[in-house]
């Protein structure tokens, strides 16, 4: 009984969830418990505290504000307090300007700047892609039911105003849901240990982020 009650709170204690509003932080400043970093070369990333009364939890959201145009430079904040291997991100986001992309993703199973998952949302191009960046390389990941070099899928992503991104990922499995609804799964087995989650952008996409939720599976 006892090694049946030490067993139960052992798995209880890595399930959970937890939201990231960023109302706390100070304004014009990156928050606290997050890594700024980058894939690739370019202008050096500008992860800010600003103002938004639209946001789905306002005053405050997290924004991209650096505007360099290289179209391979891959700004990355990357939250530090929980490292996962199984379970759920979500976040609210917000595409506000860019030309050569307006894109917003969700990074996990972090292992460095180099090395991870994201699936992304685009504004312009108006799909949802998952990857796998791996030393550097950014490959596609096909969604299931789709001809092997699927580019995703099409999907109309508003910019100027506020949607949902959710990722669900259990061992090799990977579910992506856009605005509450599912949009594909995709099944891929490079990075299988636990890892940090985050937030993702391109180039000069201006994106406002909000109610960053991780929830840990047991």
């Amino acid at each position: 009984m006892r090694l049946l009650l030490a067993l139960l709170l052992i798995g209880n204690c890595c399930a959970g969830s937890d939201i990231v509003r960023f109302d706390d932080g100070r304004t014009g400043s990156s928050p606290d418990g997050w890594t700024i970093a980058m894939t690739h070369a370019g202008g050096a990333p500008r992860w800010e505290i600003v103002r938004d009364g639209t946001a789905p939890s306002p005053p405050n959201v997290l924004a991209q504000v650096s505007r360099d145009s290289t179209a391979g430079r891959f700004p990355l904040a990357i939250w530090d307090r929980v490292s996962l291997r199984d379970g759920e991100v979500s976040v609210a986001f917000k595409t506000v300007a860019g030309s050569i992309d307006q894109a917003a993703g969700i990074v996990w199973r972090y292992q460095d700047s180099n090395n991870y998952y994201i699936v992304r949302a685009n504004a312009l191009e108006n799909n949802l892609v998952l990857y796998r960046v791996e030393r550097g390389t950014r490959v596609s990941i096909s969604p299931k039911g789709l001809p092997s070099r699927s580019y995703g899928v099409k999907h109309d992503v508003p910019s100027g105003r506020w949607n949902r991104l959710r990722v669900a990922f259990k061992d090799a499995t990977v579910t992506v849901y856009f605005n509450n609804e599912r949009a594909f799964e995709a099944e891929d087995h490079t990075f299988m240990s636990a890892g940090k989650t985050g937030l993702w952008t391109k180039a000069d996409s201006l994106t406002y982020f909000d109610d960053f939720t991780v929830e840990r599976k047991q």
